[in-house]
């Protein structure tokens, strides 16, 4: 039975460690491209994905905060029972 569980350990830490798929280390080209100077906010220095989720996160936020300016007001102001 153990001689099943240590085989089975083996062939699940063979799978994990030797992927086909060797990936370069990107972190100092990122790096590069964030600490550079050149005037831009750092939230917008990824490129046009950053730049559509910045304005899709703007435009939920003043979204979100109209609504519920909307919902607090309806709350203030509660319709008359006829």
């Amino acid at each position: 039975m153990n001689r099943h569980i240590f085989a089975l350990q083996q062939v699940a830490r063979r799978t994990i460690s030797s992927s086909g798929r060797r990936l370069e280390n990107q972190v100092p080209q990122k790096q590069k491209m964030f600490q550079e100077d050149n005037g831009m906010p750092i939230h917008l220095k990824g490129g046009v994905s950053d730049a559509l989720l910045y304005r899709l996160t703007m435009a939920l936020t003043v979204m979100g905060s109209g609504y519920v300016v909307y919902e607090l007001v309806k709350a203030a102001f509660p319709q008359k029972k006829v």
